[in-house]
């Protein structure tokens, strides 16, 4: 089948690597045309899709980045991965939109279009189904399917992948569930159909809620557990022991990875708008979380104050940051460290509020971040290397990224402050 996917981000490009492997004809649509000659001269930004797996499938045309509004046309499948970021509390579903009128001016009957953004449950069949059927003259259900598919992602986790990660299916009436079903079914080990869009869109946000009331309750237990004198990692390797015990979370700088802050807030903005009542744990989540970035910056500032260093001209190197933009959902500012759009995470509020206090900021890490709207803020990137390490006043390690030798680090570091409960010495302090 000729297969579109809009959006080379995180999600698009390994759905769209994916899709040419098992042999179809793909195009990866993106209107940033810095990032389409980049993926064309073989280069990948999203590290579960190396260049070694990119480039067979370029020269054979199997796959096809392109920035080019005309080559969406003639789709028998369409994928919309873009991103859905949040403005002052509310989700901005505007590339979703342009995504679903671009779609809509090259819809055929019988072909089938999915939506893999996390966004509130009814988005697919209140926003994006009124679209395709405006811009196109067609019918949802009659004339084309519609679907939707969160996205499932595990950046940097070698062990999950696109293929052996279930795929939850929905379609708008028994026929798209089929036609979606089908599709995912030749990408994936094992799809999980249920019953209707909305369903499969509240179970994205289910996940993601479930991760960051779970989150929130281990980083605030960090906080009193320093105060208190306690070793919240102890407590955690001895509940991991029960069996029916709580999920193995470790404290971190706030959320990041497969769900971001972004996510789970839209279960409170969805509450709020459709029954006019608060989501109140997630909120309260949401809330611990939003804290932990100017923790992480009190610690800091603490610990080099007793080390008779103000954090105003400190030197400090961020180890790492974790997913600082989902590798680069816009690419507005793609030439900082390879990222592009920033969403929301405590890497970027961490170097915000160390550059506001005076201190030097750089960055070492294949994802390291940039600001909120897409300006990187004033961090130097740079590379982890010894000397680098060696010069930093403070080395906070945000991050899990593989490349990263905790050896290095204790050898050559004169503090550490871990936020990822990694590496052990005696220069370093636990979160």
């Amino acid at each position: 089948m000729r297969v579109v996917v809009t959006g080379q981000g995180r999600v698009g490009l390994p759905l769209a690597v994916r899709a040419a492997e098992v042999g179809h004809r793909v195009v990866g649509y993106d209107p940033d045309e810095r990032r389409v000659e980049r993926l064309t001269a073989g280069g990948s930004h999203v590290e579960d899709v190396p260049a070694a797996r990119l480039r067979p499938l370029l020269a054979s045309g199997a796959y096809r980045p392109s920035a080019d509004p005309a080559d969406v046309e003639g789709f028998d499948v369409a994928v919309i991965t873009v991103p859905a970021p949040l403005r002052d509390g509310a989700p901005d579903l505007s590339r979703v939109e342009s995504a679903a009128v671009l779609l809509a001016r090259h819809l055929r009957p019988g072909a089938t279009v999915v939506l893999e953004t996390t966004a509130y449950p009814g988005t697919t069949e209140e926003l994006l189904a009124p679209l395709l059927e405006e811009g196109s003259g067609l019918t949802a259900g009659r004339d084309f399917h519609l679907g939707c598919s969160p996205e499932r992602t595990g950046p940097g986790d070698p062990a999950r992948r696109l293929e052996n990660t279930p795929k939850v299916v929905s379609g708008l009436g028994p026929a798209a569930l089929a036609a979606v079903d089908g599709f995912y079914r030749q990408l994936v080990e094992r799809t999980v159909p249920v019953s209707s869009c909305r369903q499969a869109e509240l179970t994205r946000l289910l996940e993601c809620g479930f991760r960051q009331v779970n989150t929130a309750l281990v980083n605030e237990l960090a906080m009193f557990a320093h105060d208190l004198g306690l070793d919240l990692r102890e407590a955690i390797d001895a509940a991991a022991t029960e069996s029916f015990g709580p999920p193995r979370l470790t404290p971190g700088p706030g959320t990041d990875g497969p769900c971001l802050p972004i996510d789970p807030a839209y279960l409170p903005w969805r509450a709020e708008r459709a029954l006019g009542q608060s989501f109140r744990l997630v909120e309260l989540a949401n809330e611990v979380n939003g804290r932990m970035p100017d923790y992480v910056v009190r610690r800091l500032t603490a610990a080099l104050e007793e080390r008779r260093r103000p954090v105003r001209g400190a030197r400090v190197l961020l180890l790492g940051p974790a997913d600082a933009c989902g590798a680069g959902d816009c690419g507005t500012c793609g030439d900082f460290a390879d990222v592009g759009e920033s969403r929301a995470t405590p890497a970027v509020r961490i170097a915000e509020l160390l550059t506001r206090a005076g201190a030097e900021v750089r960055a070492a890490g294949p994802r390291s971040g940039c600001c909120p709207d897409g300006r990187p803020p004033a961090v130097t990137p740079v590379r982890a290397t010894p000397g680098e390490l060696a010069a930093a006043d403070a080395v906070v390690l945000l991050g899990d990224p593989a490349d990263h030798d905790d050896r290095a680090v204790t050898r050559h570091a004169r503090y550490v402050l871990d936020c990822r409960r990694r590496p052990a010495g005696a220069a370093v302090e636990v979160l």
